[in-house]
């Protein structure tokens, strides 16, 4: 039975908290080493929106905004940043193309953009298209967000563009509709006259379309036909959006990371488990019941088949078929914790066992190895409740491999991870998932992790006081 102060954190986890996730200091810096200063926020998350003029990016980019209202986000539009025209260009204004690539600022939309992600406020100009300069108006404050569309015709040209962007979104729409919709925007809102708007489509709207707009269309993730018509398009990508920005920042990185859905429950047993008061049952316990939920997490994410089966009421449910070729493998000794739970959702599962030898940050010395004779022929599923430096998970997987277990066939299960030992592995094993239950801030100078919960193995085992 768990002793008071246990049951209490449990309860007072479940009051109002703060953050349910961890918001990593310098994260960018601990994954590719190319930055030298921590910066003290989250990435945001860019989406650009791309499409030929009037076909709807606008509409599309509200929508999404109106999906956000709980997030911090900002649409930043490429037309704020088109050149100025000099006296000799406005002059025959009616010759300049303004859907060419060479008419946007596009090195000044790439400064604004690294304030943002540096979490800098900026000023956006207000271009005036009646006087065509960008100094006519005060600049637009434009304030760091969670969020940031890119919006306009030509926000895929530019590669360097299409880098900061993590989701990309092109409005497709039928050449009559743009053009309809363009000659009713630009003589109401631009003050043009017909005449003029159809010479401009014709002379350039038109042929760049075709020659720099639509050849972007191939580096869209995803396609939106009809524009702001298309509703069932715009929920499915503020979904997404939403996943994403409940991730951690290493899962935006690195696609084969799981960190499983946070909640008072799993902060407070984290809480318990971290605690150096906890008793050594209550540490079992509550290691127990989180070991229990990345395995099932982890089970989540083997291959299955459909099964149709006939219920007592002489009814067909049909559902799905478990992985039978699997087994386990735990680095001994902290991951033989993992192991009851393992075989509670697994019954008579296999597991092997291997023994590294662990030595600063040196865990390359294999000691012993004791695995399935068929184990080529299995799903894996590796267990270690701590994933620090790295390199011991580094040395068991590549045992494996050596054994023939194919890489996409391993999923390696822990409770919480180092962001160098998530960077270290996933780099090596791009195609092996990693199941954990939290991501810790790094490791100190002794490659322990931080803030971390200790030796886990002698804290599990009762042997921390030996």
């Amino acid at each position: 039975m768990a002793s008071n102060s246990a049951v209490d954190i449990i309860e007072t986890s479940s009051k109002v908290h703060f953050s349910g996730f961890h918001r990593m200091d310098g994260l960018v810096s601990i994954i590719s080493d190319q930055l030298a200063e921590e910066e003290e926020h989250g990435q945001p998350f860019v989406i650009g929106v791309a499409g030929g003029a009037a076909s709807g990016k606008t509409t599309v980019c509200d929508m999404i905004m109106q999906q956000l209202h709980d997030q911090r986000a900002v649409v930043v539009n490429q037309d704020s940043f088109y050149h100025n025209v000099n006296e000799e260009e406005l002059a025959r204004v009616h010759d300049y193309n303004f859907d060419h690539p060479d008419a946007f600022d596009t090195e000044q939309l790439l400064s604004s953009m690294e304030k943002l992600r540096k979490g800098q406020a900026v000023d956006i100009p207000n271009y005036d298209f009646k006087s065509y300069k960008n100094n006519v108006f005060p600049p637009r404050r434009v304030n760091p967000s969670d969020v940031i569309i890119l919006e306009g015709i030509l926000i895929f040209h530019d590669p360097r563009v299409r880098d900061l962007m993590n989701m990309k979104i092109f409005v497709d729409a039928d050449a009559d509709v743009r053009l309809a919709r363009r000659i009713k925007r630009d003589t109401v809102e631009k003050g043009r006259d017909i005449a003029t708007v159809l010479d401009q489509y014709s002379k350039f709207v038109k042929p760049a379309f075709e020659d720099f707009i639509l050849p972007t269309k191939k580096y869209a993730d995803i396609i939106i036909p009809r524009g702001g018509d298309n509703h069932v398009a715009i929920d499915l990508i503020v979904q997404h959006i939403h996943t994403k920005l409940g991730q951690h920042d290493l899962c935006k990185i690195y696609p084969n990371l799981y960190v499983i859905q946070s909640t008072f429950q799993i902060r407070g047993m984290h809480t318990l488990i971290r605690d150096s008061k906890t008793t050594k049952h209550d540490f079992i316990f509550y290691s127990d019941r989180l070991i229990r939920l990345v395995v099932e997490h982890g089970l989540g994410h083997l291959p299955f088949t459909e099964k149709q089966v006939v219920t007592p009421t002489g009814s067909v449910y049909s559902g799905v078929d478990f992985c039978k070729r699997l087994c386990g493998v735990s680095v001994i000794r902290s991951g033989e914790s993992m192991e009851n739970a393992l075989r509670a959702c697994c019954k008579g599962i296999k597991i092997g066992k291997v023994l590294i030898h662990r030595e600063g940050d040196n865990g390359q010395q294999l000691i012993y190895e004791k695995l399935p004779s068929d184990i080529s022929e299995r799903h894996v599923l590796l267990l270690d409740p701590i994933l620090g430096t790295g390199n011991s998970a580094v040395q068991a997987i590549r045992l494996l491999i050596s054994k023939g277990v194919p890489e996409s066939n391993i999923i390696f299960l822990n409770l919480i991870s180092a962001p160098q030992g998530v960077n270290v592995v996933c780099k090596k094993f791009p195609r092996i998932k990693i199941v954990t239950s939290e991501i810790d801030i790094g490791l100190n100078d002794e490659f322990r992790v931080v803030p971390g919960m200790g030796e886990f193995g002698d804290r599990y085992f009762g042997t921390d006081d030996e």
